[in-house]
């Protein structure tokens, strides 16, 4: 046989199947116990207001016997982790565990300060994470009736909340009495309304689908009105005295999370919780100190821009009052905002290589809410306008707003997340907020770059929302390991933002109420901006912003060294992203 002709054979040959290559033991172990894990996780979710209609035939059990199912269940699954050696494991799962391993970290601090006993703050409590699924969209018959079977275990779900608060009313683990003024509302406006169709519970049996026959839509009509009757309105009427008689009058006076049941711990674990590195509130706190300061010599730049003769000061109360600044209607407000998202729609593909499939919705804050809530927020498949007091919604803002919580901010990243199928659930599921906030708050600044800012005092509007959030660090931190007081943390807003007095005191209010949070935004911003200034410094003219934008995005929800290690990976690559570029 020729040469030649055994080549030809050769290469004409069926090529033998590849054998797979058995993952390392380390991975099996590591596996085996994160999906074991987060099923189990799974189980446990309740109605969440960034979250569609839960599945689950009941809301979730929050009594003594669940707790202590947690703290188990995390603590072995903690110690089985140490058992496990990172090094040992491939690469991929060596990311996968450094972000589970994060997860169970903050789980297990909350059942250990027992977060369950303070299940509210000034911006969000369960019985308004309740309320959101009555806003849901529920398309057959089976959806509703699990919705009225939730609707039915709402008397035992409250109850095992209010024993969880009462339990953290003798500790004094709650929020401060200050921040809870009003928060009730929610829950009274309920009890007014009564059993019949002026609920807000039975809005999903107002309109139902065409495909339900007559006497089947007569029936869960029904229903929802006996279930309303019967369990809704009690519920939220003892929980509404709960309230008023016990919880708001006996909740704690102090404003420090260091003067809660060992604060200083706890305050040191919503910190790593919510910043995901090695930082105290001290050295967090001199960080917004030296932002702050940075931020407000570019606003110096912009009044120049503009003209203006007076002082800081001067400038921002001219942006807090004067009406050309301010829409005249909801309606207004909300047009803008969309006229806004879809004006991002056409920049979209110069920034971004691969864009998520699932669209938004623009709606207005539900008037229930509306009063304590921040001016927007975004999230899988909707982007919530606040329309209550106009005169607080500066227009100036609203690009920024826009950015930040519809697309490319929370609208737009975390769907994105939630396509990534090669990644486990855990990444594209859950929130880790240093990373989805700091995104967000990275898109803000982004839209600078891509001419969002049409007037000088839009861009003076995205200046004071990262004013706003280098602020909070400063504020958070200060409140909370400083002895601030709650005046002193609005001035300080008040002296450096162009926030409303409304926004000014529901913010400050949100801060003290649910410490470590804010520091997440700035934070994670800050990761962003550096990996982008290293990478384009690292690539030069071979920096494409798509590319590292999808290589940002495809990591899911991550710890924020996270990002540091993907822009080295990023830059090694020479400046390939995880995905072809059109």
């Amino acid at each position: 046989m020729t040469i030649a002709l055994a080549l030809t054979l050769l290469l004409a040959a069926p090529a033998a199947a590849a054998t797979p290559v058995p993952a390392p033991a380390s991975d099996v172990a590591f596996r085996r116990l994160s999906e074991s894990e987060y099923a189990w996780r799974k189980t446990l979710n309740g109605p969440d207001e960034d979250a569609p209609a839960s599945q689950r035939a009941t809301l979730p059990d929050v009594g003594p016997a669940a707790q202590a199912a947690m703290l188990k269940r995390w603590t072995e699954t903690m110690a089985a982790l140490d058992r496990i050696d990172p090094a040992k494991l491939s690469a991929g799962a060596r990311d996968d565990y450094v972000v589970y391993r994060g997860q169970i970290d903050a789980l297990l601090a909350e059942q250990r300060f027992r977060e369950y006993e303070k299940p509210l703050n000034a911006d969000t409590s369960f019985w308004m994470n309740v309320g959101g699924m009555a806003r849901d969209d529920y398309r057959d018959e089976a959806a509703l009736r699990r919705y009225l079977s939730q609707l039915s275990s709402l008397p035992r779900y409250y109850d095992q909340q209010i024993a969880n608060m009462r339990a953290g009313l003798k500790r004094g683990f709650t929020p401060p009495k200050v921040t809870l003024q009003g928060r009730d509302a929610g829950v009274a406006e309920i009890v007014q309304a009564g059993a019949g169709e002026g609920s807000p519970f039975y809005a999903p049996f107002k309109t139902l689908p065409a495909t339900i026959p007559a006497a089947r839509q007569a029936a869960l009509r029904a229903e929802a009105r006996r279930v309303i009757a019967g369990a809704v309105v009690p519920a939220h009427r003892t929980l509404q005295a709960f309230l008023r008689d016990e919880y708001f009058p006996g909740s704690r006076t102090a404003l420090a999370a260091y003067d809660l049941p060992d604060g200083h711990a706890y305050y040191r674990s919503k910190v790593r919780e919510f910043v995901t590195r090695d930082l105290t509130p001290e050295q967090i706190h001199d960080i917004g100190v030296r932002e702050v300061a940075k931020i407000r010599a570019r606003m110096q730049i912009v009044m120049k821009q503009v003209k203006w003769q007076r002082d800081l000061p001067a400038f921002l109360n001219f942006l807090r009052t004067d009406p050309q600044f301010y829409a005249k209607t909801p309606q207004e407000l909300l047009n803008r905002a969309a006229w806004i998202a879809k004006t991002f729609d056409g920049k979209a593909a110069t920034y971004f290589g691969r864009l998520p499939r699932m669209r938004f919705a623009i709606k207005p804050v539900a008037p229930d809410i509306a009063p304590f809530y921040t001016s927007g927020r975004g999230g899988p498949g909707i982007y919530l306008v606040n329309t209550y007091d106009l005169p607080s919604r500066g227009l100036y803002s609203l690009p920024a707003l826009t950015l930040h919580e519809s697309a490319p901010g929370h609208a737009f990243q975390m769907p994105f997340a939630m396509e990534l199928t090669d990644l486990p659930e855990y990444r594209r599921d859950e929130y880790i907020s240093a990373f989805g906030e700091g995104w967000a708050l990275y898109c803000e600044a982004l839209g600078e770059d891509m001419g969002m800012y049409e007037t000088p005092y839009e861009t003076f509007g995205m200046l004071s929302y990262q004013m706003w959030r280098a602020a909070r660090l400063v504020v958070d931190t200060g409140v909370h390991a400083k002895g601030w007081t709650r005046e002193e943390a609005q001035a300080f807003l008040r002296d450096n933002t162009a926030l409303s007095t409304h926004e000014i005191t529901t913010e400050v209010d949100r801060y003290i109420a649910w410490p470590g949070q804010a520091l997440s935004y700035y934070m994670g911003e800050l990761a962003f901006l550096d990996a982008k200034a290293k990478a384009q410094k690292a690539l030069g003219d071979k920096f494409d912003i798509r590319a590292f934008h999808d290589a940002m995005l495809s990591l899911g929800s991550v710890p924020l060294p996270m990002i540091d290690q993907r822009t080295d990976r990023f830059i090694a690559d020479k400046g390939k992203g995880p995905y072809p570029l059109p």
